[in-house]
């Protein structure tokens, strides 16, 4: 027995599960991994639930991935993750410079992650194009894919081969927002009232698509009309259709190639590449770029 009395036992770790859904709670988490439902059990540091980095116990985000751990302005958990099980992925965004240098790496945990301003599991603050919760990123048999959740600036995806253009698709080009319409074939003409034949130009004979230069309010700036037989060449000093006060623009950027009725957009392996805004799911593959706001991020995949 020692002169100063028995030795101070050390506390035992426990953990407690969850009152709602029985989850083993991870002590330092105010919210159940396993339901996202309050337990108000926040004590000392513990590990980021996105990343499982060791985190302070007044950590507002996670140094390693960003991922918010307070509370938001609804006392709500400013991420969607906590509702399912965590599971690493091992994919990732990674954000890049305008020279395609790394600036941030971002992995993807569970099978849904969302990307936005704020209330999201991927978060950029600082950017004022995004929308709080703006895109989201889901696994699906081992596929991932790119969903836009509504969001004012759109989503956007770059494209690695020939793309075959929709009525209603909008492109990215450089700093230029264009929307591509289809018009339909014209009909016959109409009968002349006399013998006497009506002048006009002759070359190209018919339009049957254009693409519209849009301004930030949506009011068209310029048109470029489409024809059938016809390939336009965009960029910012060779082309068809030239914009020579945008610096985000190479030389020549993109061809609109015309196949029969259809046309189709090529990346002239330009500097800043073509986008297509999203407005379905679409498949990504390792290494497929996109911008979501004004970040471009490339997507890892193993």
């Amino acid at each position: 027995m020692s002169l100063f009395g028995s030795a101070p036992k050390k506390p035992v770790a426990t953990t407690t599960g969850c009152p709602t859904c029985g989850t083993e709670l991870t002590p330092g988490l105010p919210y159940c991994p396993g339901c996202g439902s309050r337990t108000d059990r926040v004590t000392g540091p513990a590990n980021c639930p996105k990343c499982r980095e060791s985190v302070g116990s007044t950590a507002k985000f996670c140094s390693e991935c960003g991922y918010g751990l307070e509370s938001g302005a609804r006392g709500e958990r400013r991420t969607s993750a906590l509702h399912a099980p965590v599971v690493d992925t091992g994919a990732r965004l990674i954000r890049l410079d305008e020279a395609g240098t790394q600036l941030s790496s971002h992995p993807l945990v569970g099978e849904r992650t969302t990307i936005g301003r704020e209330d999201a599991d991927i978060t950029f603050s600082d950017d004022p194009y995004l929308s709080p919760q703006h895109a989201e990123l889901i696994f699906r048999d081992s596929v991932l894919y790119l969903r836009d959740l509504g969001s004012r600036n759109g989503t956007w995806y770059f494209i690695e081969e020939p793309h075959k253009l929709e009525d209603g698709e909008h492109l990215y080009i450089g700093s230029q927002i264009l929307l591509f319409r289809r018009l339909g074939y014209p009909g016959p003409n109409p009968p002349e009232a006399d013998a006497t034949r009506r002048l006009g130009s002759l070359t190209p004979s018919a339009d049957i698509a254009n693409l519209s230069q849009l301004r930030s309010d949506g009011s068209v700036r310029d048109m470029m009309h489409l024809s059938p037989g016809r390939n336009v060449n965009i960029g910012r000093d060779q082309g068809d259709w030239i914009f020579s006060y945008d610096p985000s623009m190479s030389g020549l950027h993109a061809q609109i190639q015309s196949h029969d009725a259809d046309f189709v957009i090529v990346d002239a392996e330009s500097r800043n590449g073509v986008a297509i805004k999203v407005r379905k799911e679409v498949e990504l593959r390792n290494d497929s770029r996109i911008l979501i706001g004004d970040k471009t991020l490339r997507v890892e995949i193993p």
